[in-house]
């Protein structure tokens, strides 16, 4: 199934994706489970498609929404491909896991703008495509063996990042209001395949920047659960960002950072396809 979150006449609601249309969830299934979350913490995405509208919506006439658009926390991986990192000359020396979080707001759906920054931060603004996985089942001190059983699905990630404030701060260069993009829907497991295979490309303005398989990874998902897992309880709806491969930006030589007008996407082919222009100018 691909599932999106999405305003429809003004109101957050979800359903499910075919091709270019998706069907809403019917108004009392809606009233028992409101959002994407609430099914998933209920155990009950089983009932989604029997439980949809029968008339289907062009997705071109609704505001698609990061798939969760308020998970329990977001969790994001750091240093998991090998490449200079955050900068050309920088290199991964540790095999160490790195985590940091980011909030809610710092991310927006597809085809949403990402905000600019202003001043110094717009110098060194940087692109980041992701895998990501959601959870599905809680899951509080699990195995590797254990770890997949808790994953529901997988969606792609613009981890947008502001490398001049990273080396400061890690906490705020991630953490740029509007900066990334997650979606454009959750593809669940049985149709995403396993993250091993799944192919990840990043384009800015249709150019190739980044292209690598989930195998490459330092850590593989499942070490990356069971890490997380033992450090705090994952919930159902919790997002986790995989880590983002060489070419992002700030690892080229001369650094390629972002721009107003520029047209970021984020593939996966077993998932979608994620885009976003970047804009200074946004109003909420």
């Amino acid at each position: 199934m691909k599932i999106a979150s999405f305003l429809l006449d003004g109101h957050q609601t979800y359903g499910l994706v075919d091709a270019a249309v998706l069907r809403p969830v019917a108004a009392e299934f809606a009233s028992q489970f409101p959002t994407l979350r609430a099914l998933l913490e209920a155990d009950q995405l089983a009932l989604l498609p029997a439980n949809c509208a029968p008339q289907s919506i062009p997705l071109s006439e609704v505001a698609l929404l990061p798939p969760i658009p308020t998970p329990s926390k977001t969790l994001c991986v750091g240093l998991n491909y090998r490449k200079p990192y955050p900068v050309a000359g920088s290199e991964l020396k540790s095999n160490d896991i790195v985590i940091f979080g980011r909030h809610d707001d710092t991310f927006v759906g597809p085809d949403a703008a990402l905000e600019m920054p202003t001043g110094a931060a717009a110098e060194s603004y940087d692109f980041e495509g992701e895998i990501v996985a959601v959870i599905g089942k809680t899951c509080r001190h699990v195995s590797e063996a254990e770890a997949m059983a808790h994953v529901i699905g997988y969606s792609c990630m613009n981890e947008g990042s502001v490398r001049g404030w990273q080396k400061h701060s890690v906490h705020a260069g991630k953490n740029f209001f509007a900066s990334g993009s997650w979606g454009p829907w959750l593809t669940t497991a049985d149709e995403a395949g396993s993250p091993e295979t799944m192919e990840l490309i990043t384009r800015v303005n249709g150019e190739v920047m980044q292209q690598t398989t989930g195998k490459e990874m330092i850590h593989p998902l499942p070490k990356l659960i069971s890490y997380l897992s033992h450090m705090t309880q994952l919930n159902p709806g919790d997002v986790i960002a995989t880590g983002s491969p060489d070419g992002t930006g700030g690892s080229r030589t001369p650094p390629a950072f972002l721009k107003e007008g520029d047209v970021v996407e984020v593939e996966i082919p077993t998932i979608g396809t994620l885009q976003n222009p970047v804009s200074s100018s946004i109003l909420f």
